[in-house]
């Protein structure tokens, strides 16, 4: 890794460190060029927090095609899921013992691995089972970013909308100029520009501002939680019967919303379920041969940078393989690539304590961490993410 990289996991762990969940919103956006710059970034940013709380869319048209031909889709309300071996596959089976340790030794629930729909790994912690739930955390904010795809996709709203036409004048206390603003396709990629500070919190109050919609990226959970009542207002259905009769329920999954703190909604399935939507991802929202959501521009733009300012998310997706990238609770660019240690093409649901959803297209790959905190808790990307793709790799390669 160079020193940019290990700069990138090093500073997110600082600020989860010292912020637990406080945002450090005033913090210079810098894009660092040299060692030098590195180093006073790095005494810059420990003051602040003593003193607070290759373009993989060239390949597309190939891999869609790979893909279609070659995936398996379990079937809709049954257990029975085709599985394939290690040693079919060529994969290491030595080296895949060191990788179960570490799942172990990092409090992890449950691991899944998907090669071209198949099971080839599924492995659960002690007092765990493929009939456990597990909380998502952010990593469910892929769920909602899908579903606004299917309401777009219905006609019920469109991106380009103002975010008041479904939360009504004055859901924040932003001026109607700037509150007008926003929409619905600047909650999807985390720029409305208000402080991010604030947290889950979604009343008007809350909800502040700090600069125009669309300048300004920061990772903020209350507009993003918004983007359900968005859809609840839009479709005049209630958000998680929407979600259930148009996306759980037609693959198989399993799961409820449930919120931990009465502002937010946090999606709660097992690891099969998580492992379900990741392979519908993976054949660009088809089930089988039903097209879940058969927008194609909607999901080009879902699983691609989303906007100038962070280039390694999309709408509400991470990105890897992008010449930079932000992290949350920092307004820091880093001239470094999401995980070094994983394929350039993948994208990825990530969530606190080291909920993961991979996707990787290239080589037909999905992948489900589900657990608690690896050591470290995080609310995005983490240094857990390449140390876990070191080890996937010395099994797959």
């Amino acid at each position: 890794m160079t020193t940019e990289q290990v700069l990138f996991h090093t500073i997110s762990l600082i600020y989860t460190l010292n912020h637990s969940g406080k945002s450090v919103s005033n913090t210079k956006t810098i894009v660092m060029k040299n060692k030098t710059r590195v180093f006073f970034l790095i005494i810059g940013l420990l003051s602040i927090a003593c003193s607070t709380d290759a373009d993989p869319t060239i390949q597309d048209d190939i891999i869609t095609e790979e893909i279609a031909e070659n995936l398996y889709f379990p079937p809709l309300n049954s257990a029975k899921w085709e599985t394939i071996p290690m040693t079919e596959l060529k994969w290491n089976e030595v080296t895949s013992q060191a990788l179960y340790t570490f799942l172990e030794e990092k409090n992890t629930k449950a691991f899944i691995v998907l090669k071209n729909g198949r099971i080839v790994v599924e492995w659960y912690g002690t007092d765990f089972t493929q009939d456990s739930p597990w909380y998502w955390a952010s990593a469910g904010k892929t769920l909602t970013s899908f579903t606004t795809g299917i309401a777009q996709e219905e006609g019920f709203l469109a991106l380009t909308d103002k975010s008041s036409d479904y939360l009504g004048e004055g859901w924040t206390s932003l001026t109607t100029e700037k509150e007008g603003l926003i929409t619905v396709w600047n909650q999807l990629s985390m720029t409305t520009g208000m402080d991010d500070t604030q947290g889950d919190c979604k009343t008007p109050d809350c909800l502040t501002y700090i600069a125009d919609a669309g300048t300004r990226w920061s990772y903020h959970n209350a507009p993003y939680t918004l983007l359900q009542d968005v859809i609840t207002n839009a479709s005049n259905t209630d958000f998680p019967i929407y979600f259930n009769s148009k996306l759980r329920d037609r693959i198989g999954m399993t799961g409820q919303w449930l919120s931990t703190n009465e502002s937010n909604n946090v999606y709660w399935s097992t690891a099969r379920s998580m492992a379900r939507f990741g392979l519908l991802n993976l054949n660009d929202g088809v089930w089988d041969k039903t097209a879940i959501l058969g927008d194609t521009r909607f999901l080009e733009g879902m699983k691609n940078t989303s906007q100038p300012l962070n280039k390694s998310y999309g709408y509400l997706w991470w990105l890897n393989g992008k010449e930079s990238a932000m992290i949350p609770q920092s307004q820091v660019i880093f001239e470094t690539t999401l995980m070094p240690n994983a394929p350039e093409d993948l994208y990825a649901g990530l969530g606190k304590n080291d909920q993961k959803l991979y996707i990787v297209p290239s080589q037909n790959l999905v992948i489900v961490r589900m657990g608690e905190a690896t050591g470290v808790a995080t609310l995005g990307p983490s240094s857990f993410d390449n140390e876990l793709w070191e080890l996937i790799n010395s099994v797959i390669d």
